[in-house]
């Protein structure tokens, strides 16, 4: 059974950095592709970032501009997001995903974290 497991959020302050990590357990990191996404309180979830199987592509939503920077080690079955310049507005809970291709929908991804708060506040 494949699991995924995050870590990394917690408090941080306005301009600050995080870097959020993914396990991927029961199955290789490398099958498959994967994304992070985020939703805040009464809001929908969104689409943050995602890497292919390989690692080689990438792509973001629009409001990261360039702040977050997504990686993946298939040797260690783990995704990384690293957020620098954190604002309020990127409060939330940050979940990784896994799927069989690169996506910037929820429904493209078959597993999903539990989920890492994100809390940018000073």
């Amino acid at each position: 059974q494949v699991q995924l497991v995050e870590s990394g959020g917690g408090l941080v302050q306005p301009g600050g950095s995080l870097r959020l990590s993914c396990i991927v357990t029961g199955q290789t990191g490398g099958t498959y592709a994967m994304g992070w996404f985020r939703q805040a309180p009464g809001k929908e979830r969104d689409f943050v970032a995602a890497i292919s199987q390989t690692g080689y592509s990438t792509t973001y939503a629009n409001f990261v501009k360039a702040r977050f920077t997504i990686s993946k080690d298939n040797a260690k079955n783990a995704m990384y997001l690293q957020m620098n310049s954190l604002t309020p507005d990127d409060t939330s809970v940050y979940y990784c995903a896994a799927g069989q291709r690169l996506g910037v929908e929820d429904y493209e991804y078959d597993y999903w974290g539990q989920g890492t708060q994100v809390t940018v506040s000073s």
